[in-house]
């Protein structure tokens, strides 16, 4: 199991918590979504995963075999790169060249420098865009910009990646698109957890639903069709 959280504590940054007695399970090559409205605690559940937040109170809180109770800082940097973060607002460093930006990313994760050019080509090939190497982001579209975020995940071979609302300033064709990209990772056998508020995505790319809602997380996966209205009245 990937992720085994048992009766966890979200707390955020002020102290105030947004998530109480949440159980959670992610096994490898699953595609998880978290659901829900916005301010319910979907990011703050990611955070917890990559250690952006702490979980305060579990009975069982693991990561990629690793106790979030009991984790030291300086043992962060080390789980972050078992895994691979993407961004809704992409988060490239904009003075960098595609290239240099995932030229980075290796270089401070340890890649031997032999290698680099390699992986980069093998990470940018995998997701379209290798002939977009030596541009920069800004001359890119938001769903280029987003496979290169997504390409940067993939770097460190990771067992799972964690994706906060990937898809949420992109039209419907270039979300598609996304989508397509991140289940084809889960078929490799990588997890993919992702958040959205878009509903429709569900049924078009089926995976395990998981549900914030009132302070608590429920997995929802037969039955988010029948919330969706209740959810919006509520």
């Amino acid at each position: 199991m990937l992720i085994d959280y048992k009766n966890a504590k979200i707390i955020q940054t002020d102290g105030e918590a947004i998530l109480t007695d949440v159980n959670f399970h992610v096994d490898e090559g699953e595609f998880v979504y978290i659901i829900g409205r916005v301010g319910s605690g979907k990011s703050s559940l990611l955070k917890t995963i990559y250690k952006e937040l702490d979980i305060e109170e579990a009975d069982e809180a693991t990561v990629l075999d690793t106790d979030l109770k009991s984790i030291r800082r300086k043992q962060i940097p080390a789980l972050r790169r078992q895994m691979g973060i993407v961004f809704q607002d992409f988060q490239l460093l904009s003075n960098r060249t595609v290239y240099k930006n995932l030229r980075f990313v290796l270089r401070a994760t340890g890649w031997e420098k032999d290698k680099v050019d390699a992986r980069i080509d093998e990470v940018l090939t995998l997701v379209g865009m290798k002939d977009k190497m030596l541009r920069m982001p800004h001359e890119l579209s938001g769903g280029e910009q987003q496979r290169i975020a997504i390409a940067r995940a993939l770097l460190n071979h990771p067992k799972l990646i964690v994706a906060d609302e990937p898809t949420g300033n992109l039209d419907a064709e270039t979300a598609a698109g996304i989508m397509d990209l991140l289940r084809e990772i889960s078929q490799t056998g990588t997890a993919v957890i992702m958040s959205t508020h878009n509903m429709p995505l569900l049924d078009q790319y089926p995976g395990i639903v998981y549900r914030c809602f009132k302070g608590h997380l429920e997995e929802v996966t037969g039955d988010y069709n029948k919330m969706k209205i209740a959810e919006e009245e509520d």
